[in-house]
Formats: C-alpha cells, structure tokens, sequence
C-alpha cells in the first residue's frame, strides 16, 4: 500500500466542519469573559466584604434567624465623643470617586434601571452579540443558541447565593434579580434566532418541521421558553404572582428535560444550574423556622406581626419571606421588611422583643390576614363583654348559679391574635454602613417606613445605646416619612416615639419629618420629640440641598425650594426636649405646639437646616430611601444631581441604597 503514496488532501472548500465543536469552543469563551467580569465586581466590593465581616453582620443569618437561650441586658452606656477617623486619605479618595460614579446613579424612567445596570446589560448582550455570531454562517448553520447562558440565569436567580455573600452587605437577590430577567430574555432572543434559521432551511429543502426526535423536542423547548417568557412580564407578575410562580416552577423543569433531548451538547450548561438551585433549596430548608406569633390589627390599612421568639439572626434593613398558617392561605409567602433592630440594638420598648413587622393592606393576602385578625378581636371583645354582663348579673341579688356562671373570670384580651407562621430568611439588607456617614437622611413612602425605621432603630442604638463602641461618626439624621393620612402615623408611632426620646437624651442629632398628602385628622398625631408634620410632598433634591447648605449661605436657593405648592399647612411641631409623661398615640392629647396653620409658601420655608444643629460638611452622606419606585427614582437622581453640583463637593464620601416595594 505504501507504493501508492500519501493520500490526497481534502481541499479545504470540501471539508466537513465540526459545527459543534466551534459552538462548544465560543460557549466556553463566553463563560471565561463573564466570570471574569464576575470577578472584577467581587474584587472592587472586597472592601465591603470586609468591613461586613469586621462588624460580624457578613455572615449574620447565614443559617436563619434564631433564638438566644439567655438574656440579653445592655446598660445605656454614654457617648463617645465623635472624632473623624485619622485616616482620611482613603476617605478622601473614595469622596473622589464617589463624584466620578455618581453618573451611573441616574435612574431612567420606566425601565426600572439606573444608567450603571444599563450599560452592564448592554455590555452582556454585547458579548452574546459577539460570541454568536463570530465566525458563524447563521444561514447555514444556527446553532449557536449560547445555551452557556443557563448558569447566569439560575447564578442571579437564587435567594441563597454565595454571589451575594461574596458582593458584601446589600446586594441579594432583589439587587441582582434584574441580570436574571436580561439573562432569560437574551436566551430568549437566542433560541428565537436558532429556531427561525433552522425553520427556513427546513422549508427551503422541503423537509418536515416536525417528526424527528430532534426537531420535534427542539419546538417543545422554544414553546416552553415561550411560556416563560409571557407569563414573566410585570402585570402577570403583579397581579397573578402565585400563578406566575407554579407555572415558572413547572415550565423550566419541563424545559431543561425537552433541551436534553433535544441536543448532547446541552449537557455541560445543565449541571451548573441544577447545582445553584440545590444549594438553594439546601439554605432555605436549612433557614425555614416555624414560632408562634401574634397579629395586632392597627387599622383596616395595617397588621402589625409581632414574632418573640426570634432575638439574633439577622440585621437592620433586611427582610424575611412569611407564610401565616390561615385557612386557604397556606401555601402563599410574602417578602415583609423587619422594622426593628435585634434586641441587644433597638432602642424599642413599647413592642416585643424580636421579629416585628408590618403588613400593609396591598393585595387579597394582606387583606385576609387584617381582616382575620380584626374580625377576631372583634370576637373575643363580644365574648368578654358577655362575660362581664353574666358577672354583673350575678352581682344582683339571689339567682341560680349555672355551670357557666361558676366558671372563672376572664380578663379583657389584649387586642392580639395568636397565629403560627413559618419564617423564610433573613434576606437582603442595607448596603451602606450608616455608622460611617457624619449625616443620615432615610426617606420612606408609606408601608415603605418599615424598611428606613429599622435602619434608624439601628444606627440611634449603635450611637446611643451602645456608645459608639463600633467607631460610629453619625452625628445627625433625618427621618423622613410620606404618608396619605395622619392616621398612618400611629402605625409606628411607638416606636418613632421611643427611639426619639432616647435620642433626644444624647448629643446625636435626629429629626422627623412626615409629609402628609391629603388633610384629615391632625388630632391624630402622636407626641413625638422633635417631630413636624407637613402637609406637602417634599423634592428629595431639595431636602439634600439643605442638609449639606450651611445655614449662613442659606438663600434664594432655599426659598425657592418651597415653591412647590400655593399653600402649605404645616403641623404639630413638637420641641426636641419632650416631657416624659406622654401618652401613648391614639389618646387624647393637648399640647402647645400643636396646631394648624397656613401660610403662602413664598414666606414658608420648611428647611431641614433649621431643625438640625449644623455639623459641617466633609464627613461623609448617607442616604437610604424605600417605597414606591418613583421614590427611589427621585431620590437616586437627586444624589446624583448634588455630587454632580457645586453643593456637593464638600460633602465628602457619600452612600446611596434604595429599596423598591414592588415586583
């Protein structure tokens, strides 16, 4: 055989290109470039990651809220004197690049993004873009569906991530969820190019669509990618989540199998994912608690949940996942903010010592749960008042005593409803250490409040209560509330009332501001100390222009700020130093300060500066804000605005966190 020579080559035009292997190599390229920036953003939050785990809040509820089996006594200790850390050039540093960021902070309005996760997500579609389409004749041959993308999808989609542990403090799922939706989407587009390609070739060469086991589950996996997609836009999300949930459960299930059989060359991107949602699963199981708990209806609006037996686990700002055990609302579980700090912090006393939270009437659940709790109340208060006319008749004179006449008095319940729920969590947190910044200002919209009002129990407990023995700088706050009724006051109303008074007991600045839309009831506001109520909805801009405006350069600038309306009613505002025997909110109260009165807004100037002691400037801003979005749009865009303004160049390192209520 020798004698014949060496075979002819195939010429190049003839031969048979490994397709599958060109997609494989461009699939593993596309993975090496995202890990890669994976890691560049874990690399630049290390800083973050440590100062967490310096504080011990890094790995606080990593295994689930908990109960400690001793009690828990902290002396109020007296203050520190603040000083600012000696090592400002590292401040001064993160100040500067503060300022060069806070572009990215801008929000654009109906996409629910700021220009920062713009252009990431352009940057990742840019790379699918590429990797797809590079040296691939998609008219001949489209199969190059970046499969590779599943383990993003599943990466950002877990609540129990090691991404968020890794990324520091405030940035878990609800943070990183937005790469998760783009992520699907792009898989999306990318099976929707594949299969119209292949539908064309197979119409051109008049072969049948369906038939063979390849085609046939490669349309059963783009129907159910289908059907992922549609039942994932907002309204369904919205109004249809339980739905949205059972069949997003259901759907990719029935996809990763369909794409198995439709391909081998799926197989590698299927492990990672099924991995991410083991270990998922794995935490939540490890996480879930069942306690005993009770439900104070407020009002028709809000259910205050009060769970004692959970006193360590978690931290300010962050939330857990409730399931109350009522009938035909068993499998539901809804996200609730914990509005006070763990017991060995907070500095409230008027409510139970653990897990408290709020639920606002917003949908059927929340509804059912306050109208079961009222509605038992009510039944418990008839019980006891029958009791009480049976006690009274007995009183009157001879009668012939009955089983139920003989039994013991009962005492007039607490308007209290005990429940059982199981707990899912702690989840998310704040991402700022608020410790660090010289001034604080929290902004909340409504049931919002619940969020900011843990954050301030914290920090006034860490300044107060604890003495700054964690090197906390804070020196003044601004509690800012948007409500649509002074009703809504008494919701936290003790618990503002509590953390103000001690407060006000120390050299820590703190001021409350609640800004009331609609006139009604201003009887109803609770005595809290250094507290006005405004019937105005504030420019967040504007109230930042005036915390960081010295009170001698106040000008036209401020003036202008309060002509926002024709006429502003401002009320109760109540002196910093209050008399310690108020009554409790809801009872009849007169005091001095507490009156109506409007003015023209060109004479009204409701200036922040002139309720705070002024501190200068350098040391540091932090702002947090939570509610609807466009709140959390306006206030990202206002601190934006400021560092990009004149007024904010000497305001020093700034912090920005924003949590939006909502799907």
């Amino acid at each position: 055989m020798s004698g014949y020579g060496t075979p002819p080559a195939v010429p190049t035009q003839f031969q048979i290109v490994n397709t599958g292997k060109i997609d494989q190599d461009w699939q593993r390229k596309f993975t090496i470039i995202w890990t890669s920036g994976l890691a560049f953003f874990i690399v630049i939050s290390l800083p973050l990651l440590v100062r967490a785990l310096r504080s011990g809040t890094a790995l606080k509820g990593l295994l689930g809220i908990s109960e400690l089996w001793y009690p828990q006594y902290r002396a109020i200790e007296p203050s520190i004197s603040v000083k600012r850390g000696q090592s400002q050039g590292p401040r001064k540093i993160e100040a500067a690049l503060n300022r060069v960021v806070s572009p990215l902070w801008w929000c654009i309005p109906g996409l629910s993004l700021n220009i920062g996760q713009v252009l990431l997500i352009v940057s990742y579609l840019v790379v699918v873009l590429v990797c797809i389409t590079v040296d691939a004749s998609l008219m001949k041959n489209a199969n190059r569906a970046a499969v590779a993308q599943l383990p993003i999808v599943f990466l950002f989609a877990a609540k129990n991530s090691v991404l968020s542990l890794l990324l520091g403090p405030g940035n878990g799922y609800e943070k990183l969820n937005f790469i998760h939706k783009w992520s699907g989407r792009s898989i999306f587009i990318a099976a929707l190019l594949h299969g119209a390609l292949w539908i064309r070739d197979h119409l051109e060469l008049r072969e049948p669509i369906l038939g063979e086991i390849k085609e046939t589950s490669g349309i059963a996996a783009f129907a159910l990618l289908c059907i992922l997609v549609l039942t994932s836009i907002l309204p369904v999300r919205r109004y249809f989540y339980q739905v949205f949930y059972i069949i997003h459960f259901l759907t990719y299930v029935s996809f990763f199998i369909t794409l198995c059989y439709h391909t081998p060359y799926a197989t590698p991107w299927i492990f990672p994912p099924l991995a991410f949602y083991g270990l998922d699963i794995l935490l939540r199981m490890v996480r879930l608690r069942i306690k005993d708990a009770v439900l104070v209806p407020v009002d028709s609006q809000m259910t205050l949940i009060h769970i004692p037996d959970c006193t360590d686990g978690w931290t300010a700002g962050q939330y857990i996942r409730l399931r109350v055990f009522l009938s035909g609302r068993l499998f539901e579980s809804h996200p609730l903010s914990i509005f006070t700090a763990p017991p060995d912090i907070s500095c409230v006393k008027s409510l139970p010592q653990g897990v408290n939270l709020g639920a606002r009437v917003m949908g059927d659940w929340t509804k059912a749960i306050n109208d079961y709790a009222a509605q038992t109340v009510e039944a418990l208060k008839k019980i006891d008042e029958g009791e009480a006319c049976a006690e009274d008749e007995k009183e009157k004179g001879p009668q012939t005593f009955t089983i139920e006449a003989s039994a013991p008095k009962q005492t007039a319940p607490l308007p209290e409803v005990p429940v059982q729920v199981m707990l899912d969590g702690p989840y998310g947190g704040c991402g700022v250490d608020l410790g660090r910044y010289e001034t604080v200002l929290l902004f909340a919209g409504g049931s919002g409040a619940t969020f900011t009002l843990g954050l301030l129990d914290d920090i006034v407990g860490r300044c107060v209560k604890r003495g700054r023995e964690g090197g906390e700088i804070t020196k003044r706050i601004e509690f800012a509330w948007c409500v649509r009724s002074f009703g809504a006051i008494d919701w936290f109303g003790p618990a503002l009332m509590d953390i103000a008074t001690l407060a006000a007991s120390s050299d820590l600045s703190l001021h409350i501001s609640v800004y009331v839309t609609c006139l009604c009831n201003p009887e109803a506001i609770p005595p809290i100390p250094n507290c006005d109520v405004t019937i105005v909805r504030p420019s967040i801009y504007k109230v930042l222009l005036d915390i960081v405006t010295p009170p001698e350069t106040s000008g036209s600038e401020s003036t202008a700020s309060s002509s926002d309306a024709n006429a502003i009613q401002v009320i109760a505002r109540t002196p910093a130093k209050h008399d310690a025997e108020h009554k409790r909110p809801g009872t009849a109260t007169t005091h001095q300060s507490s009156s109506v009165a409007t003015v023209d807004s060109e004479a009204f100037e409701p200036s922040v500066r002139n309720r705070l002691p002024w501190v200068g400037t350098g040391g540091g801003l932090a702002v947090c804000a939570s509610g609807p979005e466009n709140l959390t749009r306006e206030a990202a865009n206002a601190l934006a605005r400021l560092q990009l303004s004149k007024a904010g160049g000497d305001v020093g390192i700034v912090g920005l966190h924003t949590e939006v209520f909502a799907l």
